[in-house]
């Protein structure tokens, strides 16, 4: 669907439509033992107890006109089968099949997937009913329901489409709100969400930073307690840091192969070129700079 005068086309379709799903058929198959997966059997129950959420993302199949091609969400289409369906709720891609939906957008996010929870029980599905669709606990879910107590706003937004941990709220409720959003802030400008890094910014705020509870139980703590904490944090510190030495060695072996293949294969090669810069101006120059890297960092 074209918008016209503004040189722009949607990816995708406005809207959803209910699609046979005997005309739908899969690009890729699904891994062996992908069915006895949690993940499989969460996404069974889901769609079992409260119908399927996210649609299936589909694009003409070209070879077989009135058919389709899926793009993402083979394991729901699977689940549905399971489950008996004979439709689907599917979002169609104006692009050709070479579009890849899932590097177009990020996974589920906890917030996401909070606010997803909340709407469905506003929608009369019980906390059971949500408990067996997860896979979680009546505990889990109810937690999950608070997730969001006590945290400022303007974090919520920062926050929003992140990869943040259930835990880092935890976390940020023991802040006042402008701590909450310097540290939400802090988080992404380093691009790391990690409960952990919560915890040492916590660690490093003063007490008029802090909830009055978490700003008193600081206040009354020893310095030998004091001194476990950082004594903990440091060791955790180490391990990360150790962890990223040990993977440095392979992983600046394969950027040094892949940069001589795209060096030598790719950009030497007309016809990729031209194609890249037709279609990925923005790949072929990113690829163009890997390429020009001459010494990777010791």
């Amino acid at each position: 669907m074209s918008i016209k005068g503004a040189g722009l086309r949607l990816a995708f379709e406005k809207n959803c439509i209910d699609v046979d799903i005997a005309l739908l058929a899969g690009t890729v198959s699904l891994p062996s033992g992908a069915k006895a997966s949690v993940k499989y059997r969460q996404i069974l129950k889901s769609i079992e107890t409260i119908g399927i959420v996210e649609p299936i993302i589909v694009t003409l199949d070209r070879d077989h006109p009135g058919r389709f091609l899926v793009l993402d969400g083979q394991m729901r289409l699977e689940a549905l089968k399971d489950l008996g369906q004979t439709k689907a709720m599917c979002l169609i891609s104006t692009d050709d099949e070479g579009y890849t939906y899932n590097k177009r957008v990020n996974g589920l996010s906890v917030i996401q997937a909070h606010k997803m929870i909340l709407k469905a029980a506003e929608g009369g599905v019980s906390v059971a009913q949500l408990a067996e669709a997860l896979d979680l606990s009546a505990n889990t879910i109810r937690a999950k329901f608070k997730l969001l107590d006590g945290i400022c706003p303007e974090a919520i937004v920062l926050l929003a489409e992140k990869p943040a941990t259930s835990g880092l709220f935890k976390v940020l409720r023991q802040m006042k709100p402008l701590r909450q959003i310097d540290v939400a802030q802090t988080m992404v400008n380093l691009n790391t969400y990690s409960t952990r890094l919560a915890v040492a910014l916590l660690r490093n705020s003063s007490p008029d930073q802090l909830i009055p509870e978490v700003a008193q139980r600081s206040a009354d703590a020893t310095p030998s307690e004091a001194l476990k904490r950082l004594e903990q944090e440091l060791a955790a510190l180490q391990a990360d840091t150790e962890t990223l030495q040990d993977g440095f060695g392979p992983a600046s072996l394969q950027l040094e192969i892949i940069k001589t293949h795209v060096g030598t294969a790719l950009l030497n090669n007309a016809a990729v070129v031209r194609w890249l810069a037709k279609r990925r101006p923005d790949h072929l120059q990113q690829l163009q700079k890997l390429s020009e890297i001459r010494q990777l960092p010791s």
